[in-house]
């Protein structure tokens, strides 16, 4: 469980962030399945805004506190848009606490990359890393030249890299990649997006099918920018024998749930990798900065709350708590999550006794 010791309770912050800390593990008891020693793995994958940026202010400490309980109730978890300067994930880690590691991909350079990072984050009671680590780079095409001689065509590369790792949980190892889309120019089936996907998805199907593979389970998940599941941008994932849960398959992710911006999809062995039919998007925004609270923050968001950048009176205070102010403290995205069985005690056992035919 997360640190609470630097919680000044004789402050209204740090009062307000215990009460609220103490709603927020109520509805994670409730919304949520409780971790087990070895039976089953909660993976999650959350995209938290600008991971830290000061672009609406810097987070306020109770919304890491907010961000470390959520975390904490998964056992491994993918986070998108981390940033260069990494103070904010150590303090999201010291919060979490000695339990808890985490693996971080390099920055993505030039404009598109956004200075930003993938990261794994997970409890080291139940997950190890399996010794697989790398960052998603796609091969070159190879081509025949006017002479005949072999020619070696560079492939234009994901603008932000997608984070492998290799892990294993109870009776399972599997593959983990993380990625986040580029968005493009805001269309459902924009072609940059689409192509993205394709070449993720079809890069992994091909390491799947290799009997040298460290692993033939593999799942891929974080923020694919996909706007409905009947775009183009899904069946990209799909057409490469990828599945995502049903119970996913129509819960949206961002903060209005209008969008199918984040995924966790499989591809995977039988036997030894079964989701147990539990999964969600968790919505915090139900007990910490609720829209009711907006006056509590007013002194936190300070003049912008009350004043646009031209310095103009700002007509809808509201809007700018709800759709900007508080999404840079939490996130845009909502925690998506699932339930994956990882103990199979019982059927190696009675696999054991069933009769071996020896043969005559």
């Amino acid at each position: 469980m997360p640190f609470y010791k630097a919680i000044d309770t004789q402050t209204p912050a740090g009062k307000r962030t215990a009460e609220r800390l103490l709603a927020l593990r109520q509805q994670l008891d409730a919304e949520i399945p409780l971790k087990t020693i070895d039976e089953t793995l909660l993976l999650g994958t959350w995209n938290i805004r600008e991971f830290d940026s000061p672009a609406y202010g810097d987070r306020i400490p109770e919304a890491f506190y907010y961000i470390a309980e959520i975390i904490a109730r998964f056992d491994l978890v993918a986070i998108q848009e981390v940033r260069q300067d990494l103070r904010a994930l150590n303090k999201l880690m010291d919060i979490l606490g000695g339990n808890w590691d985490y693996i971080f991909s390099d920055v993505t350079e030039g404009t598109q990359g956004n200075g930003e990072r993938t990261a794994f984050l997970y409890d080291r009671r139940k997950v190890k890393t399996g010794g697989l680590m790398g960052q998603l780079v796609l091969p070159p095409i190879e081509l025949k030249g006017p002479d005949g001689k072999t020619i070696y065509q560079p492939l234009k590369q994901i603008v932000r890299t997608p984070l492998i790792c290799g892990f294993k949980v109870g009776w399972t190892d599997f593959i983990l990649t993380t990625v986040h889309i580029i968005y493009g120019d805001g269309k459902a089936n924009d072609p940059d997006r689409v192509e993205e996907i394709r070449q993720i998805a079809q890069a992994l199907k091909r390491r799947s099918e290799d009997s040298f593979e460290w692993s033939r389970n593999l799942i891929l998940l974080g923020d694919f920018n996909i706007f409905s599941p009947q775009d183009e941008t899904m069946k990209q994932l799909t057409d490469a024998g990828f599945v995502v849960p049903p119970e996913l398959q129509h819960l949206p992710s961002n903060v209005d749930q209008s969008k199918f911006y984040d995924q966790i999809a499989f591809r995977i062995r039988p036997g030894r990798f079964t989701p147990t039919g539990k999964a969600g998007v968790f919505n915090f925004y139900k007990t910490v900065f609720r829209p009711e609270d907006e006056a509590i923050y007013a002194p936190d968001m300070g003049k912008a709350y009350t004043q646009t950048s031209e310095g103009k009176a700002r007509q809808n205070t509201a809007l700018y708590y709800r759709n900007y102010w508080r999404t840079f403290q939490m996130s845009d995205h909502l925690p998506m999550w699932v339930e994956i069985k990882v103990d199979f005690s019982n059927d190696y056992l009675k696999k054991k006794l069933e009769p071996v035919d020896r043969g005559r």
